[in-house]
């Protein structure tokens, strides 16, 4: 059960002096005015018929491009350090689409919420392609432009938002956008991203920004049983969700065996890649229970696992879950920053949960609040047990468009009716200001 943070006999812990609470989103899930933008590659996506689960686009969503001024004075209310949200690069390509991000930094300055803005989530502008490597160098002049104007008022940035879910879901399994269904030949567009990064850590250090993270998303992997096969499936899983997307920027290095299957000179792009950060974001959302193939397509959280793949994702049992299906498992964002505290020791820079959130129905959302005070409490044992970590961002400030799941999933502490854009703070809105306020 959650506990009500003012209540003296149990409350969460304090954390560290100068621990940065804030809240995310991103540009394509909130801010709609699609016309006043270029397009990208969600908007083509989104446009084919039978993409979103329930034919919906992100033309509207929660129209935060209008809106922004009501949704930032939601941010103080809500009493956070930070807000990251994420830069869109269609709307940055557009002319005047600058403008509102001025404005919006501003706003948020005015209020006194920290901006961390995330260069990449995922919208691509179409025509672009992540299996070429000229979007990499396009990606890094996109961040000079943004640095140049944004720059001093900005002192946090994010490079890009799990490049793992964008390899994965959208152009191995063909979920997301752009909807590709290349399985093992998508590794490229992982490569690509990753260098994207490193080039962006670049353009930003060259302009004198300083603060610079990334946002991966990471869970522990469970095997299925101690059975052969399924720790070999297991171990491979974790390879490609985990360690593919953190080894390279904080080692330097490829797991064993991926090396030779990027593209280009790896070798001189890992040194590129391996740009030192000054933080690692991790989104977090729960473990995988994975075991050896089965032969068939499994529909696990929403996607559809092809059956040629050399892994299956299994249920993990006796855990509640949200309304995506995904397990509620708060101790494993304990076991997962720990693991890595050992995996990469000196080599892991101090970390900051860039996510964490959970999709719940209901203006009274309790089970919002024993998810978000169970993975609070998670976090802070991972304290406790020595892992450097600054922040925690919760997923979400707004409902909004989910991606495939368009606006059936709701991941908002504040409520959005679609219909007329009113905002209603739900009960973890609440709950988390008080939380916030016990910090200090």
């Amino acid at each position: 059960m959650a506990t009500d943070p003012r209540d003296a006999t149990n409350p969460i812990p304090r954390f560290p002096a100068g621990f940065l609470w804030g809240v995310s989103t991103s540009a394509h899930q909130i801010e709609g005015a699609v016309d006043e933008r270029e397009p990208s590659v969600w908007d083509t996506f989104t446009a084919e018929p039978g993409r979103v689960k329930d034919g919906s686009t992100a033309a509207v969503a929660c129209d935060h491009y209008h809106r922004y001024r009501e949704d930032v004075a939601l941010l103080a209310g809500l009493g956070v350090d930070a807000y990251r949200f994420s830069i869109s690069w269609p709307r940055v390509m557009s002319p005047g689409g600058l403008d509102f991000y001025d404005r919006l930094v501003d706003e948020l300055g005015a209020a006194g919420v920290r901006p961390v803005p995330t260069l990449f989530h995922w919208d691509l502008p179409a025509g672009l392609d992540w299996l070429e490597r000229d979007t990499a160098s396009r990606f890094a002049d996109h961040v000079s432009v943004v640095v140049d104007r944004l720059g001093d008022r900005v002192n946090k940035w994010i490079t890009l938002n799990e490049p793992a879910e964008h390899t994965l879901l959208g152009h191995a399994l063909g979920t997301h956008a752009p909807g590709r269904q290349l399985l093992f030949d998508a590794l490229p567009v992982a490569h690509h991203q990753l260098l994207a990064h490193g080039l962006a850590v670049r353009a930003l250090r060259a302009a004198g920004a300083a603060d610079i993270g990334v946002a991966n998303s990471h869970g522990p992997t469970w095997p299925a049983s101690k059975e052969p096969a399924d720790l070999e499936a297991a171990a491979f899983y974790d390879v490609l969700l985990n360690r593919l997307f953190a080894e390279p920027l904080l080692l330097g290095e490829y797991p064993e065996g991926l090396g030779e299957l990027m593209p280009g000179d790896v070798a001189s792009d890992l040194k590129v890649i391996s740009e030192p950060l000054d933080w690692y974001g991790v989104n977090y959302y729960a473990p995988t229970r994975v075991g050896a193939p089965q032969g068939t397509e499994i529909e696990f959280g929403g996607i559809t696992m092809p059956a040629e793949l050399p892994f299956s994702v299994r249920e993990i049992e006796g855990v509640p879950v949200t309304d995506f299906g995904w397990p509620v498992v708060p101790e494993g964002l304990t076991e997962l920053l720990t693991t890595f505290k050992d995996r990469y020791g000196d080599r892991l820079p101090p970390v900051v949960i860039t996510e964490n959130g959970c999709s719940y129905e209901g203006l009274d959302d309790q089970q919002r609040i024993a998810y978000l005070d169970g993975h609070i409490r998670a976090l802070h044992r991972a304290v406790q047990a020595g892992v450097d970590v600054r922040g925690y961002f919760v997923w979400s400030l707004l409902d909004n468009f989910e991606w495939a799941e368009g606006y059936a999933r709701r991941f908002g502490l504040v409520h959005v009716d679609f219909a007329t854009q009113a905002r209603t703070p739900k009960a973890s809105y609440a709950w988390l200001a008080d939380v916030l306020r016990a910090q200090g």
